[in-house]
């Protein structure tokens, strides 16, 4: 579980450095939690 949420954190300041517009940047959030969402596995 740390592990994804390390990259989530990861890909969260990758998405802020990459963007250059407030809009840039929801957007750059919303795919890293797509992609974190897609990487986890269930939990029973």
């Amino acid at each position: 579980m740390t592990r994804i949420k390390s990259a989530a954190v990861v890909a969260a300041m990758l998405g802020l450095v990459a963007c250059n517009t407030v809009s840039g940047a929801g957007k750059d959030m919303s795919s890293a939690g797509h992609a974190v969402t897609k990487a986890a596995k269930p939990v029973h």
